[in-house]
């Protein structure tokens, strides 16, 4: 989800310190191995409401999505467990740089500032993001759609979304919800007449609410999507070996075809 996270400059300074540490080369504290991580167990940050990443199944009452289908793929080749853990988004980073947790999966684009205080895996889709409306609305014009003084959007607060919904309409026009469900549900209720959100998130929301959603056009198409650990991971390199296998045998391509095309 092409998520940003506004920091202090205490919590950058904390992180930059204790990535700089002492000088001179050193033996990186835990290290693993590339292919063997001994059955260590993974905590993995996510929110549980940004679909299709990750969420909780109404019908079973259970979490599914993207980043638990790929992590338990990655542990099955790294010999890891994952454990999935709750978050809010607002303050992920700062916690996970703190040791809270040891990687973020929630739909992270890649981006310079943030390259500044985590780490990121190689990218595992590229995405673009999209107004999402009503099946049975349409928008013949978009320019004239974003000109209109009576058009509202929603996104998420605190994403990259919120940054290009805010650079395609006016402040007083876009309405900031905690989590993509709230966006969307505002969205099916008419209080807001577009979502700006990534395109892969909206076939989810397509899909989780068949026949009431459509997507009128593409608005960016250029954002990475990647794991984020904290600064100096040991966990970093591990991953990237086992997605570099996971693209080479087919088995990342299979999971995104789940989870990130309409049904």
């Amino acid at each position: 989800m092409k998520k940003y996270a506004v920091m202090s400059m205490l919590v950058l300074a904390s992180l930059v310190l204790a990535a700089c540490g002492g000088g001179g080369a050193q033996a990186t504290p835990g290290a693993v191995s590339l292919t063997d991580l001994g059955g260590r167990t993974i905590t993995v940050a996510v929110e549980n409401a940004y679909q299709p990443f990750n969420f909780i199944d109404e019908a079973t009452g259970n979490p599914a999505g993207w980043d638990y289908d790929a992590v338990t793929a990655i542990c099955g080749i790294l010999n890891c467990v994952p454990e999935f853990r709750q978050a809010a988004w607002d303050g992920i980073f700062p916690a996970m740089a703190a040791g809270e947790y040891d990687m973020l999966a929630d739909g992270v684009t890649r981006l310079y500032e943030r390259e500044l205080i985590v780490e990121f895996s190689i990218p595992y889709v590229t995405i673009g993001q999209v107004l999402l409306i009503r099946a049975d609305y349409e928008i013949p014009d978009v320019e004239a759609f974003k000109a209109d003084p009576n058009v509202t959007v929603a996104t998420q607060i605190g994403t990259t979304n919120e940054l290009v919904a805010l650079e395609n309409f006016p402040r007083d026009r876009v309405q900031s919800f905690e989590d993509f469900g709230g966006a969307t549900l505002a969205l099916m209720a008419g209080d807001v007449d577009a979502v700006v959100i990534d395109n892969v998130s909206a076939i989810g929301y397509m899909n989780a609410n068949p026949g009431m959603l459509k997507i009128a056009a593409q608005l960016t198409s250029d954002e990475q999507l990647a794991f984020a650990f904290p600064p100096g991971s040991p966990l970093l390199m591990p991953f990237n070996a086992a997605l570099r296998q996971m693209q080479a045998d087919g088995t990342l391509q299979a999971i995104n075809a789940r989870w990130f095309n309409p049904q």
